[in-house]
């Protein structure tokens, strides 16, 4: 991770001074060893903020298309994402799942920090939506501590339809690991997933304040998308 360094220690200082950058709660990310950081996500760049925010190096799982390698800038962002440790999954349906479960379980064997917005896709409309169970799963076979993180502001930055990023405040508040154990060793299991999941969720509502939606936010994106056209 000496490349994660690197470039942290040139993006930090940029990205708090455009953007005033207040934390609570760091203190309950383990220093060392596997942990899972599952948050809510309001925007595209919301795993920039989290890696300057948190004192160790997180790694964030993105889709393959963001890895592009077609003009200048495209290429330039390809090799910030991989300088930083950050890696492509394929998204198309079969795939991303399986891939994305077995590059996340290797992350975490190796004692890191692994990164994971269990809604799937970004908040159309700054709600909270369902968590998606893959992160029971992996939380449950790895047995590592899944802390919530909850992020506010980002979806001002960079709304849809703006092109000149806004200068606002970034809020990031962390909790205490969520008590996983009354769902250990039953990650075969869907509902105990489910639930899990759910606790999960719960607590970073918690953090955030947003309401909640039962739903999956890649649904209603859909949905949206469907009406519009």
């Amino acid at each position: 991770m000496e490349l994660y360094g690197a470039a942290k220690t040139v993006i930090a200082p940029i990205t708090r001074g455009i953007w005033p950058l207040h934390t609570e709660g760091l203190h309950h990310i383990p220093a060392e060893g596997p942990v899972i950081l599952a948050a809510n996500h309001l925007s595209n760049i919301d795993p920039l903020f989290i890696g300057v925010a948190v004192p160790r190096p997180v790694t964030f799982i993105a889709k393959r298309e963001l890895f592009a390698e077609g003009n200048i800038a495209q290429r330039t962002f390809t090799r910030a994402l991989r300088a930083i440790g950050q890696l492509s999954v394929d998204r198309r349906p079969g795939q991303g799942s399986q891939e994305a479960m077995e590059h996340s379980l290797k992350v975490l064997a190796e004692g890191a920090a692994f990164g994971i917005f269990p809604e799937g896709s970004r908040s159309p409309d700054g709600r909270l939506y369902r968590g998606q169970t893959g992160l029971a799963w992996l939380a449950l076979t790895s047995g590592a501590p899944v802390v919530p993180l909850a992020l506010a502001g980002t979806n001002r930055i960079l709304p849809r339809g703006r092109r000149v990023p806004r200068l606002c405040r970034v809020g990031i508040r962390v909790g205490p690991p969520v008590d996983l154990s009354p769902w250990a060793g039953e990650a075969g299991r869907a509902r105990s997933r489910r639930a899990a999941t759910d606790a999960i969720m719960a607590a970073i509502q918690r953090l955030s304040g947003q309401p909640q939606v039962a739903r999956y936010a890649a649904s209603v994106k859909a949905e949206l998308r469907a009406g519009g056209a």
